[in-house]
């Protein structure tokens, strides 16, 4: 008995779907395990509304920001660094200092996330802030 050898079609690329399902699952596993930096911006603490907070007028700093950037303390001009300087004495003589910053209306966010990031390098756990109108 003769045997022919026939000749077999060539496999069409569209019929590897094992390595297609492999090559997805590897795209979703690198995706999955890959590190995403986000950006998380300032995590503050809201107070409970069942436990209201009362707070001693020593342990209050108050800091206005006025619109064109200033900083004043106790109506005193400061620099950002004489800030960080007066809130850290304060905090040391009042360890459970709460710091207010009241807010101009028309000043530029800039100054604030400042102000905001001074006071979280200080460690200082309450913080509370007010916007205010321009006309005050």
């Amino acid at each position: 008995m003769i045997k022919r050898f026939m000749k077999h079609a060539p496999d069409d690329s569209s019929s590897s779907g094992a390595l297609n399902d492999l090559s997805f699952l590897l795209i979703i596993f690198f995706i999955v395990i890959a590190g995403f930096n986000v950006n998380k911006g300032f995590l503050l603490n809201l107070p409970v509304k069942d436990k209201p907070r009362i707070v001693k007028t020593d342990d209050l700093m108050k800091c206005r920001l006025t619109a064109d950037g200033s900083i004043l303390v106790d109506d005193k001009s400061l620099t950002l660094d004489e800030l960080r300087t007066a809130v850290s004495e304060k905090k040391a003589e009042w360890p459970n200092m709460t710091f207010l910053l009241l807010i101009d209306a028309n000043t530029e966010y800039q100054h604030v996330v400042d102000i905001i990031y001074e006071i979280k390098q200080q460690k200082i756990e309450n913080f509370s802030f007010r916007m205010e109108d321009s006309d005050v």
